[in-house]
């Protein structure tokens, strides 16, 4: 396995916090915080303040909204913190390093915490979990939740293909992509629920902006995410509410893919993180200057067969928690597809990741100045 990708949760945060150790002198001040997870104390959101004297700058590198995304969200912040981080100017520029907002999900190799909440679904801004959002997706919700344990995975391809079709052709791709992807307040056991109150780790994420907001002029975040998007070419995703256009953030970041999270370039979503970042300025910091924006590492590809693979291990693996399967083997090849969806073992694939990372962490800091 190469060096950067972690086997583990424990193995990750490790290593994270031997990293501090050694980039914290780097800077006026620092120090190491941590929430523990009220019903899992052995596991804990981990985060680096490193202040410099002059507060003009906040770089803010985050990973693992998505638990098992992790994995590799751990990988690009090794490369940061090895590669970038010591050559920013330490006078000006401060970093705030938050290593695994979902760490049940990332020891588990699970998406959502173990509420079964999407937490990227669940940075509402105004604090109103509408059950209303998404009307589409009662419409899928057979196909989309299907309520009996997973057979073997080629048992299951036929019957979910066969509804796939159908439903591509009415009430069509656009309508499915929605009900699918935009987050839903429904139904507690589905796809993409964002839950009905704010998480404790959301809950986390918000205080450490609002506290970045209130003491630095110009706020910069990288989350890092896996599973959408072409396979050998990550993504670089911004919230809508930034102003700047995909096309200028290609020319502005020398980099060749950025989308804006939107149904038109990505795909919409509802209670996205980086979005919750710009209202909150909006709200309470409006003098300050925000940039914030995902990496988006694709993993089984954008061709519309992989697309419809991801949809259905999706579908099976959310099946298998809540209903189990037939037998060992099933969930055996389900959990191993599942895994391939979020951190490839393929060393081509890895080896592409670390260069669009190292890229793409390249244009943004030298656009705003930082290196």
């Amino acid at each position: 396995m190469d060096s950067l990708f972690s086997e583990s949760y424990e193995a990750s945060r490790a290593r994270f916090l031997l990293d501090c150790e050694r980039l914290a002198p780097m800077w006026a001040s620092s120090r190491l915080e941590a929430h523990r997870l009220k019903n899992f104390p052995d596991l804990s959101i981990d985060w680096l303040w490193a202040e410099p004297h002059k507060k003009e700058n906040i770089v803010l590198i985050s990973t693992a909204e998505h638990g098992i995304e992790g994995y590799v969200g751990s990988a690009m912040l090794k490369l940061f913190m090895d590669e970038f981080a010591p050559h920013i100017n330490h006078e000006t520029t401060g970093l705030l390093l938050v290593h695994a907002i979902n760490p049940w999900g990332m020891k588990h190799h699970k998406r959502v915490t173990s509420n079964h909440v999407d937490l990227n679904r669940n940075f509402i801004y105004d604090g109103v979990f509408s059950p209303q959002i998404n009307p589409a997706y009662d419409t899928l919700l057979d196909f989309l939740s299907p309520d009996h344990p997973v057979r073997s995975l080629s048992a299951e391809t036929l019957p979910f293909y066969a509804n796939a079709i159908r439903y591509m052709v009415s009430p069509g791709k656009a309508k499915v992509q929605e009900a699918t992807l935009l987050g839903q307040h429904r139904d507690a056991q589905g796809v993409y629920y964002g839950g009905m109150e704010y998480q404790e780790e959301t809950i986390v994420l918000m205080e450490l902006y609002r506290q970045a907001l209130a003491e630095y002029q110009n706020f910069i975040q990288v989350d890092i995410h896996t599973g959408y998007g072409p396979r050998y070419q990550m993504s670089v995703i911004i919230p809508p509410l930034d102003p700047t256009s995909s096309s200028e953030a290609m020319r502005k970041f020398n980099y060749p893919l950025v989308q804006k999270i939107d149904a038109d370039e990505f795909y919409a979503i509802s209670g996205d993180m980086g979005e919750y970042i710009y209202r909150l300025r909006d709200a309470e910091f409006p003098s300050k200057n925000v940039f914030a924006c995902g990496f988006e590492f694709g993993t089984y590809g954008d061709s519309l067969p992989a697309l419809l693979r991801s949809l259905q291990m999706t579908i099976l693996e959310n099946q298998l928690r809540h209903h189990g399967a037939v037998s060992p083997r099933a969930e055996k090849e389900i959990l191993a597809d599942y895994e391939e969806m979020f951190l490839p073992s393929e060393a081509k694939w890895r080896k592409k990741a670390q260069m669009d990372g190292r890229l793409a962490f390249k244009g943004i800091l030298k656009a705003h100045n930082l290196l």
